[in-house]
C-alpha cells in the first residue's frame, strides 16, 4: 500500500511539475515585453484586448483554431505555443487542435507544418494528453480519390470540377488526382472538424502566407458556399489583423470583397 501511495505521489508531482513549468515559461514569454519594452507591450495589449478580440461574432473557439493555423502559415512558432496552451485551456479539443494543423499541410506545405507538429505533441504531452490521439481517417488508398472527388463537388459544385479536370493538360493530370485525392480526400474527409470549419481555415491559412490571393478568393466564395458568409470572414481577417499585419488583412478584405461582389 506504501508503495503504491508513493507511486501516485510521483505521477501526480510529475504533472504537477510539467504544468508549473508550462505556466512559468507562458509567464515569462507573456510578461517580458512589459520588462523590456513597456510602452509597446501595453500598445499591444489594448489593442488586442479593447480592440480586436471583442469585435464581431466569431465564436471563440473558432477565433483560436483560426489563429493557430494562421500562425502556422506565418511561422510563428512560440506564438503558436501560447496560443495552442490557451485554446486547449478554453474549449478547444486535442482532436480539434490536431485537425486544425493537419489541415494546413495541404496548404503551407508539410515544410513548414512540421515543427508546429512537434511542437504540438510536446504541449500535449506536457497536459498528459496522451498520443496519438483517435484516428479520424474515412478513407482508404482505393476511396480518397472518389472521396476528394465528392467532397470538392459538394463545395465547388460538381460542373465545375468536372470541367476542372476534364480541361487539365495531359501534362497536369496528376497534379488534379493530387489535388482530388490528396487535398480533399486525405484531409476534408477527416473527422474531428466539419467542412464549414475546414473551409474557414483554409481560408485563413491563404491570407496569412500572402502571395495565394487566387487561391484565397476561390475559398472565399467555398466559406459562401458552406455557409461561411462576409461577415464570418470579415470576423476572421479582423481577428488575424494583430498577427498578419495590414497589407495582407487589406488583401484578404479585398478578395472577400471580390467573391461577394462588393
Amino acid at each position: 500500500m506504501r508503495y503504491l501511495f508513493g507511486t501516485i505521489f510521483l505521477a501526480a508531482a510529475v504533472v504537477f511539475a510539467a504544468w508549473y513549468g508550462r505556466s512559468a515559461k507562458e509567464e515569462k514569454e507573456m510578461t517580458r515585453l512589459t520588462v523590456t519594452d513597456p510602452e509597446l507591450a501595453e500598445v499591444w495589449k489594448n489593442f488586442i484586448n479593447t480592440d480586436v478580440r471583442p469585435h464581431g461574432n466569431l465564436d471563440e473557439k473558432s477565433r483560436y483554431l483560426v489563429l493557430l493555423v494562421s500562425h502556422i502559415a506565418i511561422q510563428s512558432l512560440n506564438e503558436y505555443k501560447l496560443i495552442l496552451n490557451e485554446a486547449l485551456d478554453n474549449g478547444v479539443s486535442p482532436g480539434e487542435a490536431k485537425e486544425a494543423l493537419y489541415q494546413a499541410v495541404p496548404y503551407a506545405g508539410m515544410a513548414k507544418v512540421y515543427d508546429f507538429l512537434e511542437a504540438t505533441n510536446e504541449v500535449m504531452r506536457s497536459r498528459g494528453i496522451a498520443l496519438p490521439l483517435k484516428g479520424q481517417s474515412t478513407t482508404t488508398a482505393e476511396t480518397r480519390l472518389k472521396k476528394g472527388i465528392a467532397a470538392q463537388s459538394g463545395i465547388f459544385g460538381a460542373e465545375h470540377i468536372s470541367a476542372m479536370r476534364a480541361s487539365a493538360p495531359e501534362e497536369l493530370k496528376h497534379i488534379q488526382d493530387y489535388l482530388s485525392a490528396n487535398c480533399f480526400g486525405d484531409y476534408y474527409t477527416r473527422g474531428g472538424l466539419d467542412v464549414r470549419t475546414r473551409e474557414l481555415l483554409t481560408f485563413a491559412i491563404l491570407v496569412s502566407m500572402g502571395g495565394a490571393e487566387p487561391q484565397a478568393r476561390a475559398h472565399a466564395k467555398a466559406n459562401l458556399a458552406v455557409g461561411n458568409d462576409r461577415s464570418v470572414l470579415f470576423d476572421a481577417v479582423t481577428q488575424l489583423l494583430p498577427y498578419i499585419g495590414y497589407p495582407r488583412s487589406l488583401n484578404a478584405i479585398a478578395v472577400i470583397n471580390e467573391a461577394t461582389g462588393n
